[in-house]
């Protein structure tokens, strides 16, 4: 993404600070699988993107994906930009990285019913 296009971008929502990251508040939110999924999905197909809800063509409710996304960003794994009704999210992977060195890393080699390590 160019640098333009990233500075016309609209201000991320309310999200934690880098330093209030909390390992228990992220694996927490990770530890659902269609929670991963999503944050899998941004990683491997999106890494420097934000995607509305419905590219990830997940069929569950709107209210029940809403819940999905918020919590991801309010756990400091995922930011969100509202783009007029549209919210659109991306991985904080910069944050994260800098925070839990390896963490995304195991993100992006999971897949369903895997095991690691």
């Amino acid at each position: 993404m160019t640098p333009a296009v990233r500075a016309a971008r609209p201000a991320p929502l309310a999200e934690p600070a880098r330093e209030d990251l909390r390992l228990e508040v992220v694996l927490g939110a990770l530890s659902d699988p269609l929670r991963l999924g999503i944050v899998r999905k941004l990683l491997l197909e999106s890494p420097e993107t934000d995607r509305p809800c419905g590219w990830f063509g997940i069929d569950r409710p709107k209210s029940t994906l809403t819940h999905h996304f918020k919590l991801l960003r309010e756990a400091g794994v995922t930011r969100q930009r509202q783009y007029g009704l549209e919210r659109r999210s991306e991985v904080r992977t910069e944050d994260l990285d800098a925070r839990f060195p390896g963490l995304l890393d195991l993100v992006r080699a999971w897949t369903p019913g895997s095991r690691l390590g």
